[in-house]
């Protein structure tokens, strides 16, 4: 496919200024001179070339408008349209940040409406909707734990314990809030070792930070437990809200004692996930964490919806306003629509996961097959190390069947990791198309290894070293 500046002519123009109504000023007057390009060396096209151009483009793009996309602990699922036409009810995205209170009664009811809706399905006492995605959550929760200890004088509270299996976004935001990161490993069924978490929980411990189900798609059954020792010490208990999707309608973490959540409204409540584009991480706390919760609060007395700033006790602001609000108005429709139907979503997302897995019987190893899995499943393929390939071998291939590659790698504690969730918008057609490509590259590996080390084939860029693109990326086009 041809560049821009490949399809360039020149004299070529796309569009028509008017006529210069203001008086012309010298830029060199108000700026910088080394601020001042010369050449803009933009490419020359019709209106027509530039539209036909990233149309193409985006066809070549893997969605989930044309194909599954089974990242693990990602959720990337199909969302319906209609919230999207919501979102983009000119009513609301008209509304300016500092409106009045009085002229936006209407959309401080969605804040308040969805607020309560993440405080029944969580099990909380209060919900802050300003974080404004999942790590941004992470940050809150932590900050709030912290205010919470400082707040009763308990200045030696500095350890966080993490599982090793945990989100990199864990110990980086323990680390940021000035925590020690202490790491309790897993046990033979993919769970929090109890006999290591008893071991190195003491008196200096602030909290755990724990995801459940935790990343390899294992319920941790013993949450409650972990909660009542946890408290017993004074510390907290974080729950990584990443896997709600597997839980949501079905249980409530607030019930097993879970202090603070993150919700990421992006996976589990119909937000297009991904590509940098707004996310959004509201917090949900149990009473101990909810004075400290930031400023404002939005809530109702009865008669009017408002903005409460009077929170002595509050971390602050986390935004320069409030929040991400069409990605609120996007997750609030999500949860309207299905009602008290929601446990739908979980059921069949951890339906189609285990159904997977069951097709994927012998593909790979499988660490923890002798436990069943929620709503994603982590393979390994050390059996293809024999044959000189390996799980990126196999992510790579996938590509040339259409579909988009599972996460790899990750979680750490598996070696050549496939980490699987096929979500719950999947039909059962696609999930055994999916596990016979699948199939189909095993035999590949088995029979030309080589033909997983050197795929994709069929994609418009083939493979790239992947740590020099990240680290040294060409952002501008080159002649």
């Amino acid at each position: 496919m041809e560049l821009l500046f490949e399809l360039s002519k020149e004299g070529r123009r796309g569009y028509k200024l008017p006529e210069l109504d203001v008086p012309e000023v010298d830029p060199t007057e108000h700026l910088p001179e080394e601020y001042i390009r010369k050449e803009l060396n933009l490419p020359q096209l019709s209106e027509l070339q530039v539209v036909r151009h990233f149309t193409k483009l985006s066809q070549l793009n893997y969605a989930i408008d044309t194909t599954m996309v089974p990242l693990g602990s990602c959720t990337m699922k199909y969302n319906p349209r209609i919230n999207e036409e919501l979102a983009s009810t000119e009513e609301f995205i008209a509304v300016h940040p500092l409106s009045p209170e009085g002229f936006i009664q209407g959309t401080l009811r969605v804040a308040y409406e969805l607020k309560e809706l993440l405080k029944e399905l969580g099990g909380f006492a209060d919900v802050s909707l300003q974080p404004a995605a999942g790590a941004h959550g992470e940050l809150l929760g932590l900050l709030l734990i912290l205010a919470y200890h400082r707040d009763r004088g308990n200045d030696g509270k500095r350890k966080v314990l993490i599982p090793d299996s945990a989100h990199g976004t864990n110990p980086a935001t323990a680390a940021i809030c000035g925590f020690e990161v202490v790491t309790v490993k897993s046990d033979k069924n993919g769970e929090l070792d109890w006999d290591d978490f008893m071991k190195k929980l003491d008196d200096e411990t602030a909290g755990l930070m724990i995801t459940n189900p935790n990343t390899l798609g294992i319920f941790e059954r013993r949450v409650k437990d972990i909660a009542q020792e946890l408290h017993r010490r004074d510390a907290l208990l974080y729950m990584d809200g990443a896997n709600f999707n597997a839980v949501v309608g079905m249980a409530r973490p607030g019930d097993w004692g879970v202090d603070v959540m993150h919700f990421n409204l992006h996976k589990t409540f119909s937000t297009p996930h991904g590509g940098g584009g707004p996310g959004s991480g509201p917090v949900g706390v149990s009473e101990r964490l909810k004075p400290y919760l930031p400023v404002p609060q939005v809530e109702f007395d009865g008669e009017r919806y408002y903005l409460n700033w009077d929170m002595s006790k509050s971390v602050g602001k986390l935004l320069a306003f409030y929040g991400h609000f069409g990605v609120w108005l996007r997750a609030l429709a999500y949860i309207l629509s299905y009602g008290k139907e929601i446990d739908r979503v979980a059921k069949y997302a951890v339906m189609n996961a285990r159904y997977l897995r069951y097709l994927l019987r012998g593909t790979f190893n499988d660490p923890y097959s002798h436990v069943p899995c929620m709503h994603e499943f982590v393979l390994s393929a050390t059996n293809l190390l024999k044959h000189k390939t390996n799980a990126m071998g196999v992510a790579k291939r996938l590509l040339d069947y259409g579909f988009y590659a599972p996460t790899v790698y990750f979680p750490l504690i598996v070696r050549e990791a496939l980490m699987i969730e096929p979500t719950e918008t999947e039909d059962p057609d696609t999930l055994r198309k999916f596990a016979n490509a699948l199939k189909n590259i095993v035999r590949e590996a088995k029979e030309n290894p080589e033909k997983l080390n050197k795929a994709p084939f069929r994609t418009p860029v083939k493979r790239i070293k992947e740590a020099e693109a990240n680290r040294k990326p060409i952002f501008r086009y080159q002649r």
